[in-house]
């Protein structure tokens, strides 16, 4: 067919112009083949120029063949922290809108050698002088001893998950008192400030990343506020992110002076708040005693610091007792710093026993009153930081409702209460540790863990004030060899590039988070690939403790308002002292027996049924050595648990499954001068 002149002159341009976009939309849009050809991880557009990924091979979906989700939980991290302590504490950006070289550069104080870059010499020592240049060169920066530098550029987070991260807990996290003394600072001290700014930015991020992938929903990072969905995210391959809070002062619950800055109303408000911003798990105190609980000490130049920090908030310095059990907290740090040139004239750091080493102060009426909270809400508390004491008493509180939710996510725990943790269902993570230190922990505990069938975690704590894993050196017999098979084995991974740096491992060690891979890889050099393939585990067992969190029912307490009988009551003529108060509902009454041993209380639950679990909610006249016996006629008894070591506090007592209507304490062996006094008895079917 003869085309006439006049037609071809009229699709010529047409023609051109296609080709013409066809040309500009490959330029543009360098990954479009790859998302075309059904790589489903690769964006169809990223910015120009942006750190290197360094990751090949798509990464695994689905579950294993026992249906559960595979792959590693970062149980601890900051992503936001350098919105925190006033703004310029971290010095970089996760993303910006304006590319890389935004994201990734100094503090304007720290310009031109690092001088000011106050926080490190404070804390480490040194003059922490540093070239302040970011990308492109990055000559100092991100290192693993680096305190102030951001280490959570969302590139680097996205090789985390390309090397097998399937869970990444972003702890939302400030400190008021460290913001208000730090020099620099470009916006409020206000803590729920900031903890709100830090969750935008968090869906920020993930619309961030949709974008680059297509449009909402599309992307890697995706935040889960349920254990359902986020399972339903992993099996597609994809990162669940799970917010969380790590505050000193959360809900504006301060002491000052021993004096509560905050009411009942305020905790309720605040974890409402919180629930609904998709925050799932907490710390109750953190650094500082607050009007909730008493923490764990810090170490070292930097404890020293903290109680300054902690004088300057509350009035108080910590404040240390003989330990009543193998527990302990930290020993303070006693090393001198720049801190302590902020106290008023005439105020110093005390100086402490080295035989009491735990902290006075343990979970308050209101920090009870917010586990309880927590507890409504289905919500996971972490321990960490709490102190020994507030330990013990949140485990017997968890204890006594069988609730599993409980959180040790960065070794800040005494390592004692490991097997209580398990036994209750929660997850244990240990903080980033070089891989011997790590290899070392994970195989001391492993002994737990097959008993307890559970994976283990990592909590890698960047952006949060901490050192990370130190290179172990490229003359070491088994240095970690590039490129290698990710733990799944499907993914190839590289040396990893950013502008005009390439980190290894071996030299550089985990200078920031996209090094998780080269670490696990590292910790599998040696440590061995069974402490893997227990962190492999890890995602299943931390969504395993959240979704028995949720599935959590509130037991029915079978002895409220039952009959209650006893062997005495102490006499008062102000207030009853009765049997029937241990069994009222009321925390704030109680029975008190006569001063002396034995004694009993006795319960009739009215007809027979089954039981497994009593608890005993002692006052400070309590039983050290009491018995718990069960009776279906109320003349022939059995024991069905008891201690000689009691303590006070709150007791619970498990044992096998019994048919009883008669349920009695026993006590022979009062812990004090006084009698035996319980504010409230609980029997339980389960």
């Amino acid at each position: 067919m003869t085309r006439t002149p006049r037609a071809h002159r009229r699709r010529r341009p047409l023609m051109v112009l296609a080709l013409f976009l066809t040309a500009m939309g490959m330029l543009l849009s360098p990954s479009s083949s790859s998302a075309a050809t059904g790589e489903w991880w690769l964006p169809t557009s990223r910015p120009s120029p942006d750190s290197q990924i360094n990751v090949t091979g798509e990464p695994f979906k689905g579950t294993d063949s026992a249906g559960d989700v595979r792959g590693f939980v970062d149980a601890h991290n900051h992503l936001f922290s350098n919105e925190a302590f006033g703004g310029r504490l971290i010095c970089g950006k996760v993303f910006s809108t304006s590319g890389v070289a935004d994201a990734l550069k100094d503090c304007p104080e720290h310009y031109p050698d690092g001088s000011l870059a106050i926080f490190d010499y404070i804390t480490h020592g040194g003059d922490g002088k540093h070239d302040p240049v970011g990308w492109p060169t990055f000559k100092d920066w991100p290192a693993y001893d680096s305190m102030t530098h951001q280490a959570n550029y969302y590139a680097w987070i996205e090789r985390a998950w390309r090397g097998g991260q399937r869970v990444l807990v972003n702890d939302l996290v400030t400190n008021g008192m460290i913001c208000s003394i730090y020099p620099f600072k470009d916006r409020s001290c206000d803590e729920m400030t900031s903890i709100r700014l830090q969750a935008k930015l968090t869906y920020d991020l993930q619309a961030y990343i949709d974008a680059q992938y297509g449009g909402t929903g599309k992307g890697w990072f995706r935040i889960v506020t349920d254990s359902a969905q986020a399972r339903e995210v992993i099996k597609q391959g994809k990162l669940a992110v799970v917010l969380g809070v790590e505050t000193s002062e959360p809900f504006g619950c301060k002491q000052i002076l021993d004096i509560a800055q905050c009411s009942k109303e305020d905790i309720d408000k605040g974890l409402d708040e919180l629930y609904d911003l998709g925050v799932r798990s907490m710390f109750l105190c953190h650094k500082f005693d607050n009007a909730l609980c008493g923490v764990r000490f810090d170490e070292h130049g930097l404890g020293t610091a903290i109680n300054v920090g902690q004088f300057l908030s509350t009035g108080t310095f910590w404040q240390t007792e003989k330990c009543k059990g193998p527990q302990k907290d930290n020993p303070i740090g006693g090393a001198s710093t720049e801190a302590e040139q902020d106290l008023p004239a005439g105020t110093e750091v005390p100086e402490y026993d080295a035989d009491a080493q735990c902290n006075v102060r343990g979970l308050t009426d209101l920090g009870e009153y917010a586990v309880q909270g927590m507890m409504k809400r289905k919500m996971m508390l972490e321990i960490d930081h709490m102190s020994v004491k507030a330990t013990g008493q949140v485990l017997d509180m968890f204890e006594a409702a069988s609730y599993p939710g409980v959180l040790s996510s960065h070794s800040w725990m005494d390592l004692n209460w490991t097997e209580r943790v398990y036994s209750l269902g929660g997850f244990v993570a240990q903080y980033m540790h070089g891989s011997e230190e790590f290899s070392a922990e994970a195989k001391r505990t492993d002994a737990l863990r097959t008993k307890y069938d559970v994976g283990y975690g990592f909590g890698t704590d960047f952006n949060g004030i901490g050192d990370h894993p130190a290179p172990r050196g490229a003359n070491t017999s088994n240095p970690v060899k590039y490129p290698f098979k990710s733990a799944d084995g499907g993914s190839t991974i590289d040396k990893q590039t950013t502008g005009q740096r390439t980190f290894d491992y071996n030299t550089d060690g985990a200078a920031h988070v996209g090094m998780v891979p080269d670490w696990i890889e590292d910790i599998r050099l040696v440590g061995g690939q069974g402490v893997v393939d227990d962190l492999f585990k890890g995602a299943e067992s931390y969504l395993g403790t959240w979704g028995a969190s949720e599935a959590h029912q509130a037991g029915v307490n079978l002895a409220k308002g039952a009959t209650a009988t006893a062997s005495s009551s102490e006499s008062n003529p102000v207030t009853s002292y009765q049997p029937g108060r241990a069994v009222d509902g009321d925390g704030g009454t109680r029975w008190a027996s006569d001063w002396s041993d034995s004694q009993w209380l006795k319960l009739d639950l009215g007809s027979s049924r089954v039981i497994k679990k009593v608890t005993l909610d002692w006052e400070r006249a309590y039983g050290k050595a009491y018995q718990v016996d069960v009776s279906t006629d109320g003349s022939t008894w059995k024991t069905v648990w008891s201690t000689t070591s009691g303590d006070g506090g709150l007791d619970t007592a498990s044992f096998s499954a019994v048919s009883a209507r008669y349920v009695r304490m026993l006590g022979t062996d009062r812990g004090t001068d006084w009698g035996y006094s319980l504010y409230e008895v609980g029997v339980y079917s389960g």
